[in-house]
């Protein structure tokens, strides 16, 4: 859905009387020939979605249709239409092979109104997730990351942008866990930009996004690879914090949204989520991979400083360890000599925290 999803068109409040009507009598109104609905899921300016079965295969699948309602106002425009819209449903049913986008199943256009057919996800949203269970520890949003940024990584790929990254359009699936994309903004786009009338339309009716999670090229109609990244930023920090990014006070000098007082994470990942959201191109990530190599260059320093720990040692000397360090070098192991150094802390490395652990064993079997 787009942000202006309060306003419904002529032909929403038609289709509407028309769900009522079917509603009233059991719903024998079919979709296609094919499809029967059972009910809206959603409402927006552009269209409206479904949860519908096909009566025709056996066990009546379900499947989500979306319908899309172009303003056309001649023959030619509405030749332009069917030509996008039948691009923009090819490079979906591509797309549908990553095992976290839904596969489309079907698209058909029936008296100038353009449908999409794809699989049913028994689901929750991001969203309604974060309502039910709270906000998200850094560690639950990085392991999101690490998930959600190779299927970006694989739309950027096949040259799509996404456009409406947020917790609405993110799923979780119930049987696996895994996210799940839905909702391409790119498919509404491409229809707008067919139709004639769209020539005199305003920068406003145009977008294509939600307000608050989409960058400011997005609203200039220019957007990029980068676009989707700040989407994703501003959804993580949503995940964090429980609020949406219009809650947020904006930074007096960059506009920005002043986001960092409401988290409790470490200064190296508020750092990463930081250029997520940079409403300078220049200063944002700029590839899917940008992101996944400073996620795996934190997350390798981190581990990294769990390893380097301060060990207390003992009755024993920094020398007597580098002798032991030597002695397991030349798989030679002996009783080391005792110096007294009571308390005192040093770095021990690990092999001769090997060497220390292998002589206390042969002592005990001794």
């Amino acid at each position: 859905m787009d942000r202006f999803s309060h306003k419904i068109t002529d032909s929403d409040d038609r289709l509407s009387q028309q769900i009522q009507l079917g509603q009233m009598s059991n719903f024998k109104r079919l979709i296609g020939d094919r499809y029967k609905i059972l009910q809206v899921l959603g409402r927006g300016g552009f269209g409206i979605t479904f949860l519908a079965k096909n009566i025709l295969l056996p066990g009546n699948s379900l499947c989500v249709i979306k319908q899309l309602c172009p303003k056309v106002t001649s023959p030619q425009s509405w030749q332009r239409a069917c030509m996008h819209f039948e691009k923009e449903a090819k490079t979906l049913a591509k797309l549908g092979s990553h095992s976290q986008i839904p596969m489309l199943l079907d698209y058909f256009q029936v008296n100038q109104e353009f449908y999409l057919v794809q699989e049913y996800v028994k689901s929750s949203t991001l969203a309604r997730e974060v309502r039910q269970t709270g906000t998200k520890s850094e560690a639950s949003v990085k392991q999101f990351l690490q998930e959600f940024l190779p299927v970006l990584q694989y739309l950027h790929q096949h040259r799509v942008i996404h456009r409406d990254i947020k917790p609405q359009n993110l799923l979780r699936r119930e049987d696996d866990g895994r996210i799940v994309l839905i909702d391409f903004g790119a498919v509404k786009e491409q229809l707008i930009d067919a139709c004639e009338n769209s020539i005199n339309l305003s920068a406003n009716t145009n977008f294509i996004g939600t307000l608050g999670f989409a960058p400011p090229e997005q609203f200039s109609l220019r957007p990029v690879y980068a676009s989707d990244i700040y989407a994703l930023g501003v959804t993580c920090i949503y995940m964090l914090t429980a609020k949406s990014p219009l809650e947020f006070d904006q930074d007096p000098n960059t506009g920005e949204i002043a986001w960092q007082k409401e988290v409790n994470i470490s200064d190296s990942f508020a750092k990463i989520l930081g250029k997520m959201v940079k409403f300078s191109l220049q200063d944002r990530f700029k590839t899917a991979d940008e992101v996944i190599k400073a996620l795996n260059e934190v997350n390798y320093l981190s581990n990294l400083a769990n390893c380097l720990t301060i060990q207390k040692l003992k009755n024993k000397s920094i020398k007597q360890h580098e002798i032991e360090h030597q002695e397991i070098t030349h798989n030679k192991i002996r009783q080391p000599e005792i110096t007294q150094q009571e308390n005192s802390d040093v770095y021990l490395p690990p092999l001769v925290r090997t060497a220390t652990a292998i002589r206390k064993w042969r002592g005990r079997i001794k």
